[in-house]
């Protein structure tokens, strides 16, 4: 079969490039060593529930599944798989999971050896992983499979007609909890018809993120007197988005494109406080945004002139004396949002925006560049009034204008991305009724 080959070629091709690329030597080591991990840690007496996510945003979809399995059904073991490094290397020491490793490389040969070992009760594959022996496999032995949080668009291999064949791999699903309408369509045009839309279970994940955030100290004295974040007073006390600045801005998982058009903007505006967290975390592109924030510094004499301190390398007196904040450590933005007016999240200006919603859940507008289509919840804040796409400056300065002089615009923005997080949560509470355990 040519699906077999290329897995074949796969394998041989991963083993060739880790030899020069440190990333894919981490994905190569782990599923060699993914084999020896289950075979010290799977208890052969044991149920396990199986839960495969391609990398990081997949795992966050999953986690809602796996903390209310592993709350309300106990008797169940968890085994969580990974297949990208960024994923495993983040959460590999996850606590929710009973076992952690990478999934190996989808020949027939890994397929058989890793469900006889393992003998899962129950799997859920997040959003798009269709792994054709895994999945033939499972279906063979009668094992619940389901895709949780999935999504279909036309131009997808399963519905072009050299895909046909391999479509046949959705059928080994138990049940499809499928996003939003059009992907239920796209299934049932190819004769799926077990699906249930529930919407995404990232909803869900950001409701729980916002219970649980803590106040960050450091973060908190770089904004006040301007404001106390969000989740320390009820919502009609709190502080009045002006407190002696225009606002806080909040830019997470920034590139150097979207950088180069907010950073311009706020050394042209320091009455903003400005807060990045970029998507990249290392030492050349944090001296890159410094440089940026400082050589358009020079054209603008004091007092224009930012004060910049980075979250590791200062104080909390430090912080209360500047203007702009660079969050270079991992781990803190979902809860620094809390403490914004307006958020920016990058990537839209590459291959694609990060997460809106850690940013709207707070009741605030989330402003991103055009690379946004395949986003479903990004077109929905855009309708519903809560998200704004800019494809320049000039789009971004007369949005952020407009949010410094219309504090009744930048309210009901906020209200709307807030309502629009809240009211689609609920997608884990539908998979776990129709599952099951």
């Amino acid at each position: 079969m040519i699906y077999n080959i290329a897995m074949y070629l796969v394998q041989l091709g991963v083993a060739i490039a880790a030899i020069f690329d440190h990333k894919v030597r981490l994905m190569w080591r782990g599923e060699r060593a993914a084999f020896k991990t289950l075979k010290q840690k799977v208890d052969p007496n044991a149920k396990y529930v199986w839960v495969h996510a391609a990398s990081l945003g997949e795992f966050e979809q999953g986690r809602p599944i796996i903390e209310r399995i592993r709350l309300e059904h106990p008797e169940y073991k968890i085994l969580l798989t990974f297949f990208s490094p960024s994923g495993y290397q983040v959460r590999k020491n996850y606590q929710g999971a009973d076992i952690i490793t990478y999934l190996p490389i989808d020949t027939v040969t890994n397929a058989r050896r890793f469900l006889r070992t393992v003998r899962p009760v129950m799997a859920f594959f997040i959003k798009y992983e269709f792994w054709y022996n895994y999945l033939h496999i499972l279906k063979h032995r009668g094992v619940p499979t389901y895709s949780v949080s999935s999504i279909f668009r036309p131009d997808q291999i399963f519905f072009r007609w050299y895909g046909r064949a391999y479509s046949r791999v959705l059928k080994c699903f138990t049940k499809f909890f499928v996003q939003n309408e059009e992907s239920r369509q796209l299934l049932a045009k190819i004769g799926i018809t077990e699906t249930e839309i529930v919407g995404d279970t990232r909803f869900d994940r950001v409701m729980t993120i916002k219970s649980l955030t803590k106040q960050i100290p450091l973060v908190e004295a770089f904004t006040t007197p301007h404001q106390l974040p969000r989740g320390g007073e009820p919502a009609e006390q709190k502080a009045s988005p002006r407190g002696g600045c225009e606002g806080v801005f909040v830019a997470g998982s920034s590139w150097p494109p979207d950088e180069d058009i907010f950073i311009k903007y706020f050394n042209e505006h320091p009455e903003w406080k400005l807060i990045i967290a970029p998507h990249v975390i290392g030492e050349d592109h944090l001296q890159q945004i410094i440089s940026k924030l400082e050589s358009t510094n020079t054209q603008h004499p004091t007092p224009n002139t930012r004060k910049i301190v980075r979250f590791t390398q200062t104080t909390r007196e430090e912080a209360a004396k500047a203007d702009t904040l660079i969050i270079d450590c991992f781990g803190l933005l979902s809860s620094i949002y809390n403490y914004g007016d307006v958020a920016y999240i990058g990537g839209g200006f590459g291959v694609g925006i990060h997460n809106t919603l850690e940013a709207a859940v707070w009741d605030m507008p989330v402003i991103f560049g055009p690379n946004n289509r395949k986003f479903d919840e990004a077109q929905a804040l855009k309708a519903c009034g809560g998200g704004f796409e800019i494809k320049n400056y000039e789009e971004f300065a007369s949005l952020m204008d407009r949010f410094a002089s219309d504090e009744a615009f930048l309210k009901e923005s906020g209200s709307q991305a807030g309502h629009f997080v809240k009211d689609q949560a609920g997608a884990t509470d539908k998979v776990l009724a129709s599952v099951a355990l």
